[in-house]
């Protein structure tokens, strides 16, 4: 008698839609996870600069599991879109400031890209716009003297400056006077230097104002040296003096030493007035980058921001930034 083999068991197959749904949330899935958990670490720090158009990729991916009825890969896409949305909107929302009296203060921070940013460009903004304070970053000699020869010593007379040829100077100018001024050295990687001063507006408290630069995670070898920096920078002093801290700080909103300099006593001034998302770095000087938001101004959360502008400058990779605040009053 003749038996026949019982059939090969056949392996079940995934289906091209639900196959492509995971290939479409997994990753941002993977990437909200490690935003909320704030690992930045490695090549990671590069890469959760762009987390807004990681949230606006999760979007269509959730459009599409649903259009699809892939109701696993959906949930999945739906919580990560909690998560990276959550992140990234409120950036784009004004949000209630504090009730204060005292002066409006106007300032003004640029990274000069080793100095080759348009002198006169710079000047006529701070002309222009009726700048009070101006911090610069990469700050050379040269640039230094084509700022004044533009005129900057007349408007901003008073000043902290540290120019050093490269890209490791930085600047304060000033239309009051400045006391307690210095220039202090990063000790990270591209060891770049923070100019400071205490202002005395008229009609406010002294003002502690730094130009700051911490150093730039650009290879996997200065992310140590990024971190280390980010976390020396001077915290806020809510029962202290008024600080702010503006320049280029080679960090975004989703980067977690940054959020936690925020939280001993900062608020991002963009991000208070709704234009949190708007670049400062990337594809200014030709490269092709999409644009990510790492040059900010940190205010003391007892000074209230009334806008923020972003201005395009010739000669670098970065925008200046304006932001328009209101100290408490004497």
């Amino acid at each position: 008698m003749i038996v026949d083999a019982p059939p090969a068991p056949t392996r079940r197959r995934v289906p091209i839609g639900t196959a492509l749904c995971w290939v479409a949330v997994g990753p941002t899935a993977a990437w909200a996870t490690v935003r909320l958990v704030g690992l930045d670490r490695g090549p990671l720090v590069q890469a959760l600069a762009f987390t807004p158009y990681v949230a606006g990729w999760n979007v269509l991916a959730l459009t599409l599991t649903l259009a699809l009825r892939r109701w696993w890969p959906a949930a999945v896409a739906a919580l990560a879109a909690v998560a990276l949305l959550g992140a990234v909107v409120p950036r784009a929302l004004a949000a209630p400031q504090p009730a204060v009296t005292g002066p409006t203060l106007r300032l003004l921070t640029a990274n000069l890209l080793a100095g080759a940013a348009d002198a006169s460009t710079l000047v006529e903004l701070v002309r222009r716009h009726r700048v009070d304070v101006l911090t610069v970053q990469e700050f050379t000699p040269a640039a230094q003297a084509a700022l004044d020869r533009a005129g900057l010593d007349r408007l901003l007379p008073y000043r902290s400056l540290g120019a050093r040829a490269g890209a490791n100077g930085s600047g304060l100018y000033s239309r009051w006077p400045v006391s307690d001024a210095g220039v202090r050295d990063n000790r990270g990687g591209w060891r770049f230097s923070q100019a400071y001063g205490t202002l005395a507006v008229p009609g406010a408290p002294p003002v502690r104002i730094e130009s700051a630069h911490p150093s730039a995670p650009s290879a996997l070898d200065q992310v140590g040296a990024w971190h280390a920096d980010l976390v020396a920078q001077p915290p806020a002093t809510p029962d202290g003096g008024l600080r702010i801290l503006a320049g280029d700080f080679n960090s975004t909103l989703d980067h977690a030493p940054l959020r936690a300099l925020l939280r001993t006593g900062y608020v991002d001034a963009a991000d208070a007035t709704g234009t949190g998302l708007t670049g400062t770095w990337g594809p200014y000087d030709g490269d092709l980058i999409p644009p990510v938001t790492i040059d900010h101004v940190l205010v003391d959360r007892r000074i209230a921001a009334d806008g923020v502008t972003v201005f395009d400058l010739a000669g670098t990779d970065h925008r200046p930034v304006l932001a328009t605040l209101r100290l408490p009053a004497a």
